[in-house]
């Protein structure tokens, strides 16, 4: 049973969390003891944080900025146990364990195995970005860190007409396509969107983070495409969610087959989801793709 935000114990064990970055020890990383300098084991935890809030599909930047507020660190602390050493692979746990008014406390403990290295604790203050004065945490927050420990989904999906469904897929699609990736506006934007089926993965703070469209069918075969994450929450498998959900209403219609354009650099992401690869690669909007295909 995950911890609540009320249990102000310090975790010591793995199944105490339920989130982990893990890492490999780098030869940069050691000292003239060839083990793990003491001030690394900081860094390693607050790349677990950044870590943890990807988790949360919550892009940190514009998600905090979004609700008026900045985190700053108050206060670090760290227990030593045992060393890490050079290429050691370490699992990071990371937990959420207190939120006050304005503050929140993180636990983190860096994991060789099941054996507990360095144990650590983080306090932030929520506060406005300008001035630094501190502001009570936002209940949306509240609700998100309080969700993900207990195990709850961290996303939602909607599948819907363009007319229902522009607002959030839009702005998502002009910031991966066309700002990320330069594609041209006019080729962005088609006719075709009317008559699609679009699909829209939203955070717990009603922010769309991942799209995707499913064109008419032609003779039993379905196309998909228009697929887009935000960039800092790729990785999180939130592409997989709205794919699969685009070829369970291609299956639920009745087609036989789903084709779509790939970039190359997204083959293997299509790949898990049983396409494969036909064709040679070919250019469109100046970036190189394949045709893939998968039988439903």
């Amino acid at each position: 049973m995950p911890p609540t935000l009320t249990d102000n114990t310090t975790a010591m064990n793995r199944q105490d969390f339920r989130f982990f970055h893990a890492l490999r020890v780098r030869w940069v990383e050691v000292d003239m003891q060839k083990i793990v300098f003491n001030g690394h084991y900081l860094m390693y935890l607050d790349t677990a944080v950044a870590d943890y809030w990807r988790a949360l599909a919550l892009p940190y930047e514009e998600s905090l900025h979004g609700m008026g507020g900045d985190l700053f660190v108050v206060k670090s602390t760290l227990e030593y146990k045992a060393s890490a050493v050079y290429d050691d692979v370490l699992h990071i746990g990371m937990r959420c364990s207190r939120i006050g008014n304005s503050s929140m406390v993180f636990d983190g403990v860096v994991f060789r195995g099941d054996q507990v290295l360095v144990k650590g604790e983080l306090v932030y203050v929520y506060a406005d970005p300008q001035t630094q004065t501190s502001k009570p945490v936002p209940q949306a927050l509240r609700d998100t860190l309080l969700g993900f420990e207990q195990g709850q989904a961290m996303t939602h999906l909607q599948l819907g007409t363009w007319a229902e469904l522009k607002p959030l897929t839009a702005p998502l699609r002009t910031e991966v396509f066309v700002h990320e990736q330069g594609v041209d506006q006019a080729m962005e934007w088609d006719s075709r969107d009317e008559h699609c089926v679009h699909a829209v993965l939203c955070n717990r703070l009603g922010l769309p983070v991942a799209t995707g469209r499913l064109l008419p069918s032609v003779n039993g075969v379905a196309k998909i495409g228009r697929m887009a994450v935000k960039r800092v929450l790729r990785g999180q498998r939130l592409g997989d969610q709205v794919l699969s959900a685009l070829m369970d209403a291609a299956r639920a219609r009745g087609d036989k087959e789903i084709l779509l354009h790939a970039q190359c650099s997204a083959e293997n992401f299509y790949r898990r989801q049983g396409f494969s690869r036909q064709g040679e690669v070919f250019m469109e909007a100046n970036m190189a793709h394949v045709e893939m295909v998968c039988t439903l």
